[in-house]
């Protein structure tokens, strides 16, 4: 009798099981069905099945169960690939640098950058806000640089107190280039660019217009453009021309320069 039905079943470490590995259904991995016999490589999913193409171009698909496949001849499991998480894009402040989530406003530093007026402030606050902020740096609006040498005296500028200043219409041979002359401390940074205004420095095409209109010499430069672009008050342009602005895409390159080297020359450590 015991030589009928063999040897005792329960000898041996009865308990170990062979484990079936899993496999990744990666894109052209080659298996073969261990029921029909039909080899083929991966090209993709459809309802739960994995679906096989062998090298005529046949297509067959088959469900994902336990062992059903062979891979080098070894059974195994497929299984779906998990995909790797897609990384979200990093958000960015309206200059264009990389914003820093859960970053507290620092305490303001001596350090300032004066811009020419209110609506200079604005639209620096409209691109580099969110950059100042965290450096702890506060732009003030000045009314005009016609007495800029004084204030800058008066500011007192040292290694820890740097002071930049934006100017408008700086260029060779103006009068802002001259006035600018004047100043020749170390700790001090006075850049600008060539715009008449700072409402120049605004794209046209972000406000849907060709070009900026030509204003004849003697006549105030805002008042021309109102009028040239049907527009009542130079209140109401500016409020349209602000609105317009969204990042540092919507200026002209030259403010861009002139705000980014002035940003790095108040933060520069002492």
């Amino acid at each position: 009798m015991a030589r009928r039905y063999g040897e005792d079943v329960l000898a041996g470490d009865w308990r170990r099981r062979k484990v079936t590995p899993e496999v990744d259904a990666e894109p052209d991995l080659v298996v073969e069905d261990a029921d029909s016999g039909f080899c083929g490589a991966v090209v993709g999913f459809e309802s739960g099945a994995v679906v096989l193409e062998d090298r005529h171009g046949r297509r067959r698909n088959f469900p994902l169960l336990p062992a059903a496949f062979l891979l080098d001849g070894r059974p195994v499991t497929l299984r779906r690939p998990t995909r790797a998480p897609v990384p979200a894009a990093r958000r960015r402040t309206a200059s264009g640098s990389i914003a820093l989530d859960n970053v507290r406003a620092q305490v303001a530093k001596a350090s300032r950058i004066w811009v020419e007026g209110v609506h200079d402030a604005a639209l620096v606050e409209r691109i580099w806000g969110d950059d100042l902020r965290i450096e702890g740096v506060v732009v003030e609006p000045l009314d005009g640089i016609d007495a800029l040498d004084a204030e800058v005296r008066d500011f007192g500028p040292g290694p820890t107190r740097r002071l930049g200043v934006l100017v408008d219409h700086l260029v060779p041979g103006s009068k802002e280039s001259r006035i600018v002359a004047k100043v020749t401390s170390p700790h001090v940074l006075v850049t600008g660019h060539p715009y008449v205004d700072v409402w120049q420095a605004v794209k046209p095409a972000a406000l849907g217009i060709a070009a900026w209109p030509v204003v004849p010499p003697g006549r105030p430069w805002k008042e021309g453009v109102c009028a040239a672009l049907g527009v009542a008050e130079p209140a109401d342009m500016w409020r349209h021309i602000l609105s317009r602005v969204d990042s540092f895409a919507d200026v002209e390159t030259p403010l861009i320069n002139a705000m980014e080297r002035l940003i790095d020359f108040v933060t520069e450590p002492g």
